[in-house]
């Protein structure tokens, strides 16, 4: 069998898509998700319209000629696709914010195009922002602030950011603060995307057999869902900030709770600089902000129990002194200790015992691999241990993009017979998100270090010293909170 490339998947959900505007009732486009419906329809029928009229003018066409022409398709199905999902907002959008830094295997046109929605999405008028903002907190902006910039400083997937100037509810004084302000009907935008989610999951049934989408497509719904929920993503960035007070090198700005509900959410304005630039910076810069990227995904999930599970370029203010602010908690998933337990023990029989037999056992008991499946135990381990082959050996090593390329592309391969016996468990389907997302990050950063000491202070079947400066810091933060 053909692996499922990103390219074939791009096709199945084209056809689909195409399937789907058959389908659709045209005098009602200007309901919510069926005007949804119809533009993903547009989008489809454009984009296969694009390959149907490419492959035409193939026919006759010199090898050279061909080459040029499959050049100029990618180019224009790029852009065809990235302006729909920029206009769209919510579920879809995001998911394209996702693709475009996961995989090089994505059509270089398509992958820059897509670059577009991580942090210049196109904002709402600033006459909607500010009528939206003075509905929820129930005053004009002149009340609310002493200053309100109506230009938005990022634009992304569910809403937009406004720097403004408070008198602070607590302290009486002037307070910077940063106003994200959701985009009206982005809830029943998503609502709309989420409808078709099913679909993803037949998809993806045909891709593997021993797949079951029901709990994975169920799991995917409900934090998307959640997402749209500014008061609960203010109860999570809370939950981080007081975690991680006091930290040496990781931030999470305050929320400031007087200026939150449903669709508004108000925290400490922080300023730094971005991915861009700090790809820019010397190599040692980037080493040790790929560490603290990774302690504070690793650190969250083994020691607080919970994932941001949107590992992004947009959601980190990188700052001269070392520290990372981290931003965005709107998809925050918390694990139970059973499943923590589960987390932990595959990592130990994968990445410290290097016992394949434990390892499937774990994985059966999991839900992962269904039980007795006809496969070879060795070549079980060999499949699933590539996840941990970076915290595997005790040695320095880099983080490429090849790497995180080879675990996209391992991810959605079909040709593995093991693959037609694995599922993914409601548990596991945003932890793939650090194979996908954090991989694909430390890849871009070329991020270096002895990542198998660095775990091993996280982990919590471990009791490891510090092995760096970061963790040198990080052990005295600990101490004081004892």
């Amino acid at each position: 069998m053909k692996k499922l490339t990103w390219l074939g998947m791009l096709g199945v959900l084209a056809a689909a898509i195409v399937v789907v505007s058959r389908r659709l009732d045209r005098t009602a486009m200007g309901t919510s998700w069926k005007g949804r419906n119809a533009r993903l329809a547009r989008m489809g029928v454009k984009v296969g319209g694009t390959y149907a009229s490419t492959a035409a003018r193939k026919t006759f066409a010199s090898t050279k000629r061909r080459d040029e022409l499959d050049r100029a398709r990618e180019i224009k199905t790029a852009q065809q696709v990235a302006d729909e999902l920029g206009q769209m907002k919510g579920a879809l959008m995001k998911l394209g914010q996702m693709a475009s830094y996961l995989d090089d295997g994505l059509p270089e046109p398509l992958r820059l195009a897509l670059a577009q929605l991580q942090s210049n999405a196109p904002p709402m008028s600033a006459e909607l922002a500010v009528a939206t903002i003075e509905a929820e907190l129930g005053g004009s902006i002149a009340d609310l602030f002493v200053e309100f910039d109506p230009e938005p400083i990022a634009a992304a997937s569910i809403g937009q950011v406004h720097r403004a100037i408070i008198n602070d509810p607590t302290t009486g004084s002037e307070r910077a603060v940063a106003v994200k302000v959701q985009y009206p009907g982005v809830d029943e935008a998503i609502t709309s995307d989420l409808k078709n989610a099913d679909m993803l999951g037949v998809i993806l049934k045909q891709g593997f057999g021993g797949l079951d989408p029901t709990e994975m497509v169920d799991e995917i719904k409900i934090r998307l869902a959640e997402e749209v929920d500014y008061e609960l993503e203010a109860r999570n960035q809370r939950e981080f900030h007081d975690y991680y007070a006091g930290h040496p090198f990781i931030r999470i700005p305050e929320i400031v709770a007087e200026y939150c509900t449903k669709r508004v959410l108000t925290s400490q304005l922080v300023d730094g600089f971005g991915w861009a630039e700090l790809l820019e910076r010397p190599q040692v810069e980037r080493d040790h902000a790929g560490e603290v990227i990774f302690r504070f995904v690793f650190r969250s999930l083994y020691r607080m129990g919970a994932f941001n599970g949107d590992p992004h370029p947009g959601n980190y203010i990188f700052h001269d002194d070392g520290t990372v602010t981290f931003l965005d908690f709107g998809l925050v998933k918390h694990f139970t200790s059973d499943e923590l337990n589960t987390f932990a023990s595959m990592v130990e029989a994968a990445a410290v015992k290097h016992d394949p037999r434990l390892f499937r056992d774990i994985l059966e008991q999991a839900g992962m691999l269904q039980p007795d499946a006809p496969v070879d135990t060795d070549d079980v381990g060999e499949y699933f241990s590539l996840f941990y082959d970076t915290v595997a050996r005790d040695e320095r090593m880099t983080w490429t993009r090849e790497y995180a390329n080879t675990i996209v592309r391992h991810t959605f391969d079909r040709e593995s017979p093991i693959s037609q016996y694995a599922t993914v468990p409601r548990a596991f389907v945003f932890i793939q998100r650090i194979n996908l997302g954090l991989y694909a990050l430390l890849g871009e950063l070329n991020a270096s270090g002895n990542y198998r000491r660095i775990a091993s202070e996280l982990w919590p079947f471990v009791d490891a010293g510090p092995d760096s400066p970061i963790g040198d810091a990080e052990a005295v933060w600990l101490a004081t909170r004892s």
